[in-house]
């Protein structure tokens, strides 16, 4: 019997880990229900600019959380000839810390 519940212990625990795998969301369903797509595209220039410039722009640069900290805080200045000033709004804390990486991730892999 103890054999058995602890059989049915790991198997449940194996499913949970993998319904949370599962669960985890992609950096565009995140970027969706964050309001990013409202100013930004993974080809061409919204309000801000492309994504995939933005990748092109850093490529090959340690700027990882210099991205981290401007969604976060929002900011204007970097992408002035393609905003015309318009100032990028900050994230956090509406979007969480864990989203805001992997959404800068996704950015700057997108011309690797």
């Amino acid at each position: 019997m103890k054999r058995q519940l602890m059989t049915l212990g790991i198997a449940l625990g194996l499913v949970v880990s993998s319904l949370t795998v599962m669960a985890e969301e992609k950096p565009l369903d995140i970027a969706k229900k964050s309001g990013c797509l409202a100013c930004h595209s993974i080809e061409k220039k919204v309000v801000g600019p492309a994504w995939r410039d933005v990748s092109k722009r850093y490529k090959d640069q340690d700027v990882r959380a210099q991205l981290i900290k401007k969604v976060k805080t929002g900011g204007k200045g970097n992408w002035t000839e393609v905003t015309k000033g318009v100032p990028m709004p900050p994230y956090s804390p509406r979007v969480t810390d864990a989203n805001i990486e992997k959404l800068v991730d996704f950015v700057l892999a997108i011309e690797k």
